[in-house]
């Protein structure tokens, strides 16, 4: 599937130690930008305008700017920011003397999941032109890489909608509650559940091993194992926050130094073979099918609608994930 730099003195030890690295660094970055309210918003706010200068300026022969790049670092910056309010804004009416919070606007629930289909959407769009203008093989237009074009990534760019399709339950979506051990008021979306992620993380991964080849093994691999961790571990039921922090913060990254992973040492290739391109592409369909059956199931077995409410609180995974909540 990967080959790494030999050429340029790396080592298979040397380059998974990096990989390690980038997995260590993503959950520790998350960690403090989800426990520190004001570190989070300096580095979603403060930090992508002082980058953005930078790589319109002094970066900007060498930075990324094709399409795909820009927006997804700025969509994924705009979630940090959208979530980020749901969390922590909140006041009182000078007239009435009520307090109120964003996490109680049913309007302001309907962020997460737009920012999230968004996000998809720009990566089912990019899987589609990649399967039709690089049918066969060819270099990217930005000239950043070399990816090889499909029946999977047509295959991908139909789990991928699969996957907005099963985006279920966001009227739900709560505040954890503060403890002694975790005062990080996390973004709780209790029907977003293990199997809809993992069909995610199959798909993501599969998009980026499609259309980011050259990049795949850090921003598909370290990069979707980081927020999947902590969402199974310390920060249950936030992983919708987890994959926006870990995203924006290595899209920011990868702007500001986009030769770690396109020419360094450490770089990792993609081997361009069919029979993994096709397998992870069948992986991610059916996957993606599993779970837009089993919510049918669910939708027909309860007659409940999974876009006004919530489906899955019957299961003993949302109910963990209730109780964490205000």
């Amino acid at each position: 599937m990967f080959t790494f730099n030999y050429d340029a003195g790396a080592s298979a030890l040397s380059v998974w130690l990096v990989w390690f690295a980038v997995l260590i660094a993503l959950f520790v970055f998350n960690e403090i930008t989800r426990r520190f309210k004001f570190v989070g918003l300096a580095c979603f706010v403060g930090l992508p305008v002082i980058l953005s200068v930078l790589w319109f300026t002094v970066l900007k022969d060498k930075t990324y700017t094709d399409w795909f790049h820009i927006a997804k670092v700025y969509s994924a910056t705009a979630g940090c920011i959208g979530f980020w309010c749901i969390r922590h804004l909140r006041g009182k009416n000078k007239k009435t003397g009520k307090e109120w919070r964003l996490s109680d606007s049913k309007a302001a629930l309907c962020f997460p999941p737009l920012i999230l289909a968004i996000n998809i959407l720009e990566a089912v769009a990019r899987d589609i032109q990649v399967g039709i203008q690089y049918a066969g093989g060819g270099i990217l237009a930005d000239g950043s890489m070399y990816v090889l074009g499909g029946a999977w990534n047509f295959m991908n760019a139909a789990a991928g909608i699969l996957n907005i399709i099963t985006i279920t339950g966001w009227v739900g979506i709560c505040i954890r509650k503060v403890t002694d051990k975790d005062g990080s008021r996390d973004m709780l979306w209790p029907d977003m559940l293990w199997f809809w992620i993992i069909a995610y993380d199959l798909w993501n991964f599969t998009y980026t091993y499609n259309c980011l080849p050259g990049h795949a093994w850090y921003c598909g691999f370290a990069l979707l194992l980081a927020p999947t961790i902590c969402e199974f571990t310390i920060g249950k039921g936030a992983w919708l926050q987890h994959r926006a922090h870990t995203l924006a913060l290595w899209c920011m990254f990868a702007q500001t130094f986009p030769a770690f992973i396109d020419e360094g040492k450490f770089a990792v290739a993609s081997t361009y073979n069919e029979t993994p391109l096709f397998i992870f592409g069948l992986l991610a369909l059916l996957s993606n099918i599993a779970v837009f059956i089993y919510m049918i199931y669910k939708v027909v077995k309860t007659k409940r609608n999974p876009y006004k409410g919530e489906l899955y609180t019957d299961l003993k995974a949302y109910q963990e994930i209730k109780a964490l909540a205000e």
